[in-house]
């Protein structure tokens, strides 16, 4: 165990930062942007200096539990294949780029013989030039046919705001080639009078995968010639196709193969991750097709300081009279107000659309204590903005106008923020992935970076924090999608067939469970064979029936009461438990209070207030298991996995104290139940093995109710999701299986794979919850170990020793032969797959939305603490 604390009183030695150069391996080591030079030519402070300056306030040295130094590391060039056009070398090397890294050019050959490639190197690595010269080079080739359109690209991103910057830089380095090439964004802020234009004439567009799903595909009759010329297909930032996101975008790829092999083009696809595990696997899943991967990452990269930070404990009591946390969003507030007066140009990274906000409120008001000017030089970025906001600080954040910005999981991905000396990270992400990524944001131009990650009050953070070997030394999580899940596949074999009606040669592209959907669609009245053909049958656009991000609905616009003006949206899954009626709404630094939801007209509408607290939504959860796919003998007790159906309703709202967190109040809420089809794993124990552990029935609820809240907050350490990608329920006596049970499911219908992965790593996964809970050195239970500040229950009953003696019992159960269980687990998952009742995939013209806003935990309720990130 690497530990290298730093107790109080010894702060001054991290002035140089005095920590022993960690020399093992790390898997994923951040790599700054070797084809920029730094945008600010005044000398940088160093990372360890920055640090020391962080931790010289009265008890901050004591708040880093660990230090990680990455030494620099040199590059390896190489030149490019000489297929490559010399117009396109040299426009390259007049934006200072001379030489490509090994990586860029290897890249760049494998997409010239046409074979599909992805490049998973580090943050700043030059991943975008890889694939940008190739397809530039192409492009200049197809501006010679006679139409001057003889070869097109496009280009897919997660977020608006990442396609944005791309044309930038697309348009930047493309300046000397001329008209040759014609880079467009279209997404859905596009206006209507360009979009004629782009479908005519753009030989390079830049999109998101939902307008692709949405509006190209349906329409493909009037992006004909662009099709017919598609050469490359280029997938920035990959990774973050996961779940069901990344189940939803692979069908959508499958979708423009097929169309684009009606028009007669078959498309190099080009793919762009971060450092992950098994890359061309992944790959192949998303695209279907065989792809190479290049992950040997030859750029240099700066020095990185990366410490893990945990908050203090405070004189305050929480529920139940549980110890409290300084949060994670006080703390971050401090650390970028600190390092703004610094002058060192930050990031911080926030889960939560509300932290970001109330971030940048709190370090503006400080900031203004000091300077009036400098707290103009911080702000939020979210999701939600209307465009133009979202344009203005981008801008203000690349000219160096900002100093410091608090921001969700939009700027996480590729947006070129070069100059940037640190990354604070309000929380753990919910992957290594997700962290390094974060991460390798600052010292993007080549010098010394610093990160710090602020530990929530979280078992899993809490746990990190402490163990810091789970993130230093071990490698990047695999990516988890299925494009199989019938909830999934249902509605894109739908959209297929409006697009071009679907015959059997196209079966094998979508996937074997084609042919056991196919009839139910024909059954609900969605499809009809025709001769050869299934038929969309709808007046209804198909490719609305998929809900690719699982928002569950249109967004809720969010409307100024008094003004009629529209400050924004909200995914509709979030919208319960974000603008429910007295929620306080956060929008660029003012305060606001929802005065009404109508969820049958989507609008939310607000007025401006000062309210001194925050608020934080409950709900009540129910479950019940609707097939059992495969299970195996743990002891007495039974850990299962398979399908079960989960009905969530938002009840109630707490009014938080700003800052300290403390409970003012609870106002009920009348909101309509959804319900949620899904996969799940679970586990009983039996009279004999409760009596083993000593839990009689007063402490039997609050020991299992312990003991889901902190499986749930452990889970995502061992598979690819982020706590808000899953929820959890916990019963003394559940009516399926008659035992005591637990439950955790993910929050997507149909699943997402990360109960299957929790049920193959249930030893592993229940071990670390056991480890948890057993070391928090609260006595009866607190945030960093079993309790949740949004569980239904109030965190009511909750039994922390109870819970450490039932995990011990349980797991001397685990079977001893490990790989015989996995095996086993996995024929039957493998079996049970296909045994899902089909009738539930659909009712009517539409399929179950879904609970993607907070899946619950507690044994009636408990949503996770953190809204999902919105980018």
């Amino acid at each position: 165990m690497a530990f290298n604390h730093l107790p109080a009183g010894v702060h001054d030695a991290l002035v140089p930062l005095s920590v022993t150069p960690v020399t093992h391996s790390v898997p994923m080591a951040k790599n700054h942007r070797s084809d920029r030079s730094p945008t600010d030519p005044v000398s940088r402070l160093s990372p360890g200096t920055v640090l020391g300056r962080l931790a010289s306030g009265p008890s901050r040295a004591s708040r880093i539990t660990h230090t990680e130094h990455l030494p620099p590391r040199e590059g390896r060039h190489a030149v490019w294949p000489d297929r490559i056009r010399s117009e396109v070398i040299a426009a390259v090397q007049s934006a200072g780029i001379e030489h490509p890294w090994a990586h860029q050019a290897r890249a760049a050959e494998h997409a010239l013989d046409g074979e599909s490639v992805i490049v998973a190197t580090g943050t700043a690595s030059g991943k975008s030039l890889a694939y940008l010269v190739p397809v530039l080079s192409t492009l200049l080739d197809g501006s010679e046919a006679p139409n001057g359109r003889g070869a097109t690209a496009l280009y897919l991103a997660p977020t608006k705001a990442l396609a944005a910057d791309q044309r930038r830089s697309v348009k930047e380095l493309s300046q000397p080639l001329g008209n040759a090439v014609r880079p467009a964004v279209y997404d859905g802020d596009t206006p209507f009078e360009e979009r004629e234009w782009i479908r005519q004439y753009a030989n390079y567009v830049l999109t998101n995968p939902d307008m692709l799903h949405r509006g190209i595909l349906p329409s493909h009759p009037r992006w004909a010639s662009f099709l017919k010329s598609l050469k490359y297909v280029v997938i920035d930032e990959c990774h973050t196709y996961r779940g069901v996101f990344g189940s939803h975008v692979a069908q959508v790829l499958r979708r423009l193969r097929r169309l684009c092999a009606r028009y007669g083009s078959s498309p190099v696809f080009l793919l762009a991750s971060a450092t992950a595990a098994e890359p061309s696997v992944a790959a192949r899943r998303l695209t279907g097709l065989p792809v190479v991967e290049v992950a040997d990452d030859a750029s240099p990269r700066g020095e990185l300081v990366f410490a893990l930070w945990e908050p203090p404990l405070t004189e305050l009591h929480g529920e139940r009279g549980a110890p409290v946390r300084r949060t994670a969003t006080a703390e971050t507030a401090d650390l970028l107000t600190d390092l703004t007066l610094q002058g060192v140009r930050s990031v911080a990274f926030v889960r939560s659309r509300r932290g970001a906000e109330l971030i940048a409120v709190i370090a503006q008001e400080r900031l203004a204590e000091i300077d009036r000017s400098l707290a103009r030089r911080v702000a939020a970025y979210r999701g939600g903005y209307l465009p133009e906001e979202r344009r203005a600080l981008e801008q203000a954040l690349h000219s160096g106008e900002l100093l410091g910005l608090a921001a969700t999981t939009a700027l996480e991905l590729g947006i070129d923020v070069s100059g940037l000396d640190a990354v604070v990270i309000a929380g753990y992400p919910g992957t290594r992935a997700s962290l390094w990524q974060q991460a390798g944001r600052a010292g993007r131009s080549g010098q010394g970076a610093l990160a710090v990650l602020v530990a929530r009050d979280d078992p899993l953070d809490t746990y990190l924090v402490h163990h810091p070997e789970a993130l230093f030394d071990q490698p990047v999580e695999s990516t988890v999608l299925d494009p199989d899940n019938p909830y999934v596949l249902a509605p894109h074999l739908c959209a297929a067939a409006a697009e071009l009606p679907l015959t059997d040669d196209d079966l094998p592209l979508f996937g074997p469970a084609c042919e056991e959907l196919l009839p139910q669609l024909e059954a609900a009245k969605l499809l009809r064979r025709r001769t050869k053909a299934w038929h969309w049958t709808r007046r209804e656009r198909a490719a609305d029936l998929a809900d690719i991000r699982g928002e569950g609905g249109r967004p809720v616009q969010i409307v100024e009461a008094g003004t009629g003006r529209l400050m924004g949206t909200v995914d509709a899954g979030s919208a319960h438990t974000t603008v429910h009626e007295g929620a306080v709404h956060l929008h660029q630094g003012l305060t606001y209070l929802v005065r009404s939801l109508d969820l049958e007209d989507s609008v939310a509408l607000v007025e401006q207030a000062n309210p001194s607290y925050s608020t934080v939504a409950r709900d009540t959860t129910a479950i019940s298991v609707l097939s059992t796919d495969t299970e195996i003998p743990w002891g007495d007790g039974r850990l299962c996995y398979g399908s079960v159906e989960v009905t969530n309703q938002v009840v109630s709202f707490l009014r938080r104290r700003l800052i300290t967190g403390e409970v003012l109040g609870e106002t009920k809420l009348d909101l309509p139940p959804r319900t949620l089809r899904t996969r799940a794993v679970w586990w009983t124990v039996t009279e004999d093995q409760l009596d083993e552990a000593r839990i009689n029935p007063e402490i039997l609820g609050g020991a299992l109710h312990a003991a889901e809240h902190a499986s749930i907050g452990m889970l995502p350490l061992f598979a690819t999701c982020d706590r808000w990608d899953i929820g959890g329920v916990s019963v003394p006596l559940h009516p399926d299986t008659l035992l005591p049970t637990v439950f955790v499911y993910d929050g997507h219908p149909g699943g997402a794979g990360f109960a299957e992965r929790a049920f193959h790593t249930a030893a592993a996964w229940l071990t670390a919850t056991r480890q948890a809970i057993s070391s928090c050195e609260c006595d009866a239970g607190c945030p960093s170990c079993i309790q949740s500040p949004k569980c239904g229950n109030g965190n009511d009953p909750l039994h922390k020793r109870g819970a450490v003696r039932l995990l011990t019992v349980l797991l001397r159960g685990a079977p001893e032969d490990k790989a015989e269980a996995e095996g086993e687990a996995e024929a039957g998952a493998k079996a049970g797959a296909g045994e899902r009742p089909g009738e539930q995939l659909l009712e009517g013209a539409t399929l179950e939305p879904s609970l993607r806003d907070l899946p619950a935990e507690g044994p009636t309720a408990g949503p996770d603490p953190q809204a999902p990130p919105v980018p």
